[in-house]
């Protein structure tokens, strides 16, 4: 078996719903980041990349028949470079890249991108087809935005509540308070401010039709501004539009080999993909999965959570990221150092490319040797995969 490492990584800015993107197609935004990925390999023959992989959750749109593809085709690659898109939902880029790295260790790659892209502001509408031909009453266009739609008759009731009210469900489970959530929804806006402010994400990002950066920070929030939000899904509710991930728009992409292909990439590679998890629970307990699927990843790393230097976990809600660290046991000053979802952004088939590419990057900063990815999905799933710093500047556990 090989290796599977990272050599770069690069996103766009994450846009608001409705903000600086929404005039950008999808495939547009995919197309930008596999380029400016790929230019930060200028050495690399582009033919030589044997497959894309990407992660798309909506693909009811622009980004339909095969979004990977046709970001290959619209970023210039050579049309021998083949392309595949994967859905599973809001873990579609850490699914896409944990599926490029099992080609690399597997030897049916040696040279392999994945990524992913969203614009929740582009999502369009659906109409099912008719039962019968020529129905004579109304039918309703049904959005593709976020969440259940269409939902199969057969499904228990109790599986296809929405997002919000699941994570209501979740707290009530595992008591998480109001005040929890808005201070770490304070911190994540926070801290994604400061990355911005050092220069953190300089050569992370590119800026993409006038947006220098990621749209959703507000630096200026405090803790007077987010008690006084109303809660969005229950009256007595605790989860409000300023501690929960916002809709946005955005793409992600990270370039993949094994070890013996430094050479003909040009570039070092930055971290080996050590372990990989993936865990379902019930549909309304989505937010609690990545407890889960992170143990089976340091299982599987042959680590524990006391080797742990830094987590990215995508902060969906801050109900169930808190749940999460709480039953980890993690020290939260190891999470999300750099900003999260809440602050930053969640494009659905984005993240997973944008918690990789944090992650190693954080690892190198803190000089720390293992970290955790890891993302909650609607549906009741969860990925994770663990990191390992394999740049030799690790002076941590």
């Amino acid at each position: 078996m090989n290796d599977a490492y990272l050599y770069a990584a690069v996103r766009t800015p994450f846009g608001r719903l409705g903000g600086a993107l929404a005039a950008t197609r999808p495939d547009d935004l995919a197309a930008t980041a596999l380029a400016g990925l790929l230019d930060r390999a200028p050495g690399l023959d582009r033919a030589a990349i044997d497959d894309v992989v990407w992660g798309n959750a909506n693909g009811a749109g622009e980004d339909n028949r095969n979004v990977g593809r046709m970001a290959v085709l619209l970023a210039g690659l050579p049309v021998s470079v083949p392309a595949t898109t994967v859905n599973r939902l809001c873990g579609s880029g850490l699914d896409a890249a944990i599926t490029a790295s099992r080609a690399l260790e597997s030897g049916d790659a040696d040279i392999a991108v994945a990524g992913g892209v969203e614009s929740m502001t582009r999502a369009p509408w659906v109409l099912p087809k008719p039962d019968r031909a020529f129905p004579a009453g109304h039918t309703t266009a049904v959005s593709t935005t976020l969440g259940w739609r269409l939902v199969n008759p057969a499904m228990p009731a109790e599986w296809t509540v929405s997002l919000g009210e699941s994570n209501e469900l979740l707290r009530e489970r595992y008591p998480v308070t109001r005040e929890r959530q808005d201070a770490f929804a304070l911190r994540s806006h926070r801290l994604a401010a400061r990355a911005w402010d050092e220069g953190f994400y300089d050569d992370l990002v590119l800026p993409v039709d006038g947006l220098p950066r990621d749209e959703g920070i507000r630096p200026d929030t405090d803790p007077g501004k987010l008690a006084a939000l109303k809660p969005s899904f229950r009256p007595d509710g605790t989860i409000t539009a300023g501690n929960a991930s916002p809709l946005s728009d955005g793409a992600s992409a990270l370039l993949l080999g094994t070890g013996t292909a430094a050479d003909r990439i040009g570039l070092d590679p930055v971290a080996r993909v050590a372990g990989r998890g993936v865990h379902a629970v019930e549909p309304p307990l989505f937010g609690y999965a990545p407890v889960e699927a992170a143990g089976k990843a340091l299982r599987r790393a042959g680590i524990g959570w006391g080797d742990v230097g830094a987590v990215e976990l995508n902060e969906a809600f801050a109900v169930q990221s808190l749940a999460c660290l709480d039953a980890w046991g993690v020290d939260p000053e190891i999470v999300n150092v750099r900003g999260g979802a809440i602050a930053i952004g969640h494009p659905l088939g984005a993240s997973g490319g944008r918690l990789l590419g944090t992650l190693a990057k954080v690892l190198r900063e803190r000089r720390e040797r293992w970290g955790v990815a890891a993302i909650c999905i609607g549906v009741g799933q969860a990925l994770a995969v663990v990191l390992e710093n394999v740049t030799g500047e690790v002076s941590g556990r």
